[in-house]
């Protein structure tokens, strides 16, 4: 074995090894006494990598916007060579490009001028690397970047054409004149993309083409020469009929006929030739132009054209007019919003002239004609005044007027400044809270042009009745001041502030709110008032007060300290009632006797602890029902639906129980088993009448007294008869008699039936027409007689009367007034005397007059 072998253990190592003499298939062959194995083949082979076998590529030309593709092949090798691209002059690799096969195959798409050059492929592994390289050369066919154009010129004129085309390489020029080469002469000069003709004739005109040619292709651009040659003309174009100006002005009239060559011009007015002066002169293009117009250079305006082919003369007139002057402007004003003002814009101006007046406010035009809100146009034809009603604070500016005529327009401006409140103060903050105040800061908003001179600062609560006004420290707010300190807050309630500016407008709105902010806790102040009680049941006190607002809590965990003591007693009992809602308290103790005075105070108390009592009152303990029963107790009928009940008062003292008051129960049968009735009567009332009763009915009655613990027993019933029914019939077949001043009524007597009262007389009730009082007169007979006035209508009705109450009414009777008697021929006898009251007298009447 070689020197250069070396068996370590299984393993083959082998030192310098060489390409010639130690490339081949190794295997390893193992022996011992058992037998002999041999190993799978192991190949050794060398890296390389040979040159390629073109070093340089042909050279490849690309068109423009065209994709080209370099391929690198690598040369032959062992080890997979890595291959990268590179630009011999150093730029980048576009960005464009692509790679593929492993960065073999290089693509550029859409090839430009910057991409020509020579790039390399680099071939690589461990052996070594190989180089290859290409060049890419761009070219492009002729472009045009500029073009000849059509050219109308006057005989003796010049003609200049230039054309430009790019490409690469780069192109070069020639020009052909209707199809046939054109090459320089005396006149006709041709330098690369340029043409000029001098002193041009008639026969110059033609169809002319400029060639741009580089070795890819030729283009042509073609354009048309027209020399003209013809005497002046003004139908194209005359002079215009009237040219008006204002005096004072500047007037050019043009003068520009049709001539080739150019004419010379020259002017008169009216018959005179017109010379040139400091005022009046001609311009280059042949105009006139005027200078400071006066009355005087009113008239007629001839221009004269001349050249070799001949002379052309047109006239216009020239009309001038009075300057339009505006005599009224606008002025600056300052006003408050609110107000309407008026913009003055009047102008005096020619008569014959019609004037247009426009308002623009901060550079925009006030559409008028639109009815724009606030804005309105007033006065005539040569005023133009503005009026702004109601004014508001966006309408400060700049108002500009301007007057506009055929001939000019001028304008005059002024600024408006509108006053008003100042504007919301802004960015209000809670920079402290604390149980009882709150550190405000804020900014101030726009003075809408009147400084501030105060703020002040409003507080609401879920409490409040909207926004109120709160006491701060310094108490003043001046306009330069943007913090305070809001004193006077309640304990443990949510605020949100807001600031409102004034100035010497007014008080303008208010700022956004504040953040909602609870301010701390503290112990409670307000102790309860109206403190109260009694009643209940025996053994007990019943203590009543106003409970406290949430708003006056100051705290979490709020509650109310109860404080008794009997009367006369150093001793004070504490309870504590731990409801906010609490306004009742009961205290139970089985030594306390009926109606005993006890001492209270009612306090608060919460989380931070216990508040302010409330002054002492005196409150008695509950009592016992009464113990004893009315005596004496009867009842007595009125009528068929009312009887009254009575009784005597108990004379109570602590022991029987005190009495407040009776109740009277009734009921119809003696079972009592269905009491359909109880009145309560208070005090020392010993009587009662009860109505809405059952006629001809038995009515039992029991009578009891009560206090705050309840009722007492009742006394032994009484009983009663309702009285029957009064009369259901009306008195019937009523007569009347009307003479002179005298009524007389008869009726018949009205008989009862079994179960109702007997009649005890009749009630006559009558009233005049027109009032509502009501007479009544009463009679056990059934006639009756009235003395009633002339001049009234009369209406009655009667009734019967009984025992059990009024009967049925009789139909209402209309008793007219004498005077319609006498107009219907009934005979009476005329009095003169007017009774201002009525006379009664009862009679028995005769000779009655049926009721019609």
């Amino acid at each position: 074995m070689s020197y250069h072998y070396r068996l370590d253990g299984g393993s083959l190592a082998i030192s310098s090894p060489r390409t010639d003499q130690d490339t081949g298939t190794y295997q390893c062959l193992a022996t011992n006494l058992l037998g002999t194995i041999l190993s799978q083949k192991a190949k050794l082979q060398f890296a390389y990598i040979e040159d390629f076998e073109t070093k340089t590529r042909s050279t490849v030309s690309v068109r423009e916007g065209q994709g080209v593709v370099l391929l690198c092949g690598p040369p032959p090798h062992f080890g997979v060579p890595d291959i990268s691209w590179r630009r011999l002059d150093g730029n980048p690799l576009p960005g464009k490009v692509k790679y593929s096969k492993s960065q073999a195959i290089l693509e550029i798409p859409n090839f430009q001028q910057e991409d020509e050059g020579v790039y390399e492929c680099i071939a690589s592994n461990l052996r070594g690397r190989n180089l290859a390289k290409g060049q890419l050369i761009f070219y492009a066919p002729p472009e045009w970047e500029q073009k000849i154009q059509n050219t109308y010129l006057s005989i003796y004129d010049s003609l200049f054409w230039e054309c430009k085309a790019s490409g690469k390489p780069n192109p070069w020029y020639t020009w052909l004149k209707n199809g046939e080469r054109l090459n320089p002469e005396e006149r006709i000069q041709i330098e690369n993309g340029t043409l000029i003709i001098t002193m041009l004739n008639v026969s110059d005109s033609g169809i002319y083409q400029c060639a741009a040619e580089n070795k890819y292709q030729i283009i042509y651009a073609n354009a048309e020469l027209r020399v003209l040659a013809s005497a002046p003309d003004f139908s194209k174009n005359p002079i215009k009929k009237n040219s008006v100006v204002q005096v004072g002005g500047d007037i050019v009239i043009e003068c520009k006929p049709n001539a080739f060559p150019r004419a010379a011009i020259s002017w008169k007015r009216g018959m005179e030739i017109l010379r040139q002066s400091k005022r009046v002169f001609i311009l280059k293009d042949g105009s006139l132009k005027i200078h400071n117009v006066t009355r005087l250079d009113a008239g007629s305006y001839t221009c004269i054209a001349t050249n070799q082919f001949g002379v052309a003369k047109n006239t216009g007139s020239l009309v001038v007019k009075e300057r339009t002057v505006i005599t009224v402007p606008p002025s600056k004003m300052d006003v408050t919003v609110g107000e309407s003002i008026v913009l003055p814009c009047q102008v005096s101006h020619d008569s014959s002239i019609e004037v247009v007046f426009l308002w623009s406010f901060n550079g925009d035009v006030i559409d008028l004609k639109k009815g724009v809100a606030h804005f309105e146009r007033i006065g005539g034809e040569s005023v133009g005044d503005l009026m702004i009603r109601n004014i508001q604070l966006n309408h400060s500016g700049k108002y500009l007027c301007t007057v506009k005529t055929t001939l000019e327009s001028l304008s005059a401006e002024a600024d408006i400044i509108v006053r008003g409140p100042p504007g919301p103060p802004e960015d209000v903050r809670v920079e402290h809270i604390s149980s009882t105040t709150s550190q405000l800061s804020w900014r101030p908003g726009s003075d809408n042009n009147s400084p501030i001179q105060i703020f002040s600062i409003q507080a609401r609560t879920p409490f409040s009745v909207g926004w109120q006004a709160v006491s701060t420290v310094p108490e003043i707010l001046n306009g330069k001041t943007y913090n305070a300190t809001v004193v006077g807050l309640s304990p443990w309630v949510e605020y949100e502030f807001r600031v409102v500016a004034g100035n010497s407008i007014g008080i303008g709105e208010p700022s956004k709110p504040s953040e909602v902010l609870r301010t701390k806790a503290s112990v409670p102040v307000m102790a309860p008032t109206n403190i109260n009680g009694g009643g209940g049941s025996r053994s007990e006190l019943v203590i009543t007060w106003e409970s406290i607002p949430e708003e006056l809590q100051n705290g979490e965990e709020f509650g109310y300290i109860i404080m008794l003591r009997p009367v006369g007693s150093t001793t004070w009992t504490k309870e504590r009632v731990p409801f906010v809602e609490s306004s009742r308290f009961v205290y139970r103790n089985e030594s306390i006797t009926p109606l005993s005075p006890f001492e209270v105070k009612v306090g608060v108390y919460n989380k931070k602890g216990e508040g302010a009592l409330s002054t002492t009152s005196i409150v008695y303990s509950g009592e016992d029902e009464p113990q004893l029963a009315p005596r004496g107790t009867s009842v007595q009928s009125f009528s068929a639906s009312e009887m009254e009940v009575s009784w005597n008062a108990i004379a109570w003292n602590r022991n029987t129980g005190r009495v407040l008051g009776y109740e009277v129960l009734y009921w119809t049968d003696d079972s009592k088993e269905s009491v359909i009735g109880k009145i309560r009567v208070s005090g020392n009332v010993t009587t009662k009448n009860i109505t809405g009763l059952k006629a001809n009915t038995v009515y039992f009655a029991s009578v009891r007294a009560y206090n705050t613990a309840g009722t007492g027993p009742s006394s032994p019933p009484a009983n009663g008869t309702t009285k029957k029914s009064p009369p259901s019939q009306p008195p019937a077949n009523i007569a009347w008699k009307l003479t002179n001043s005298k009524l007389c009524l008869n009726w018949e007597h009205v008989k009862t039936m079994e179960n109702e009262s007997e009649v005890l007389g009749y009630k006559i009730l009558y009233r005049q027409n027109r009032q509502s009082k009501t007479h009544i007169l009463e009679t056990n007979n059934t006639s009756a007689e009235l003395l009633v006035p002339f001049e009234e209508d009369y209406l009655i009705e009667i009734r019967t009367v009984s025992d059990g109450g009024d009967g049925s009414s009789s139909e209402e009777i209309r008793i007219p007034k004498m005077s319609s008697l006498s107009s219907r021929g009934v005979s009476v006898i005329e009095l003169s005397i007017h009774f201002l009251s009525i006379v009664i007298m009862i009679f028995y009447c005769f000779a009655i007059q049926p009721l019609i």
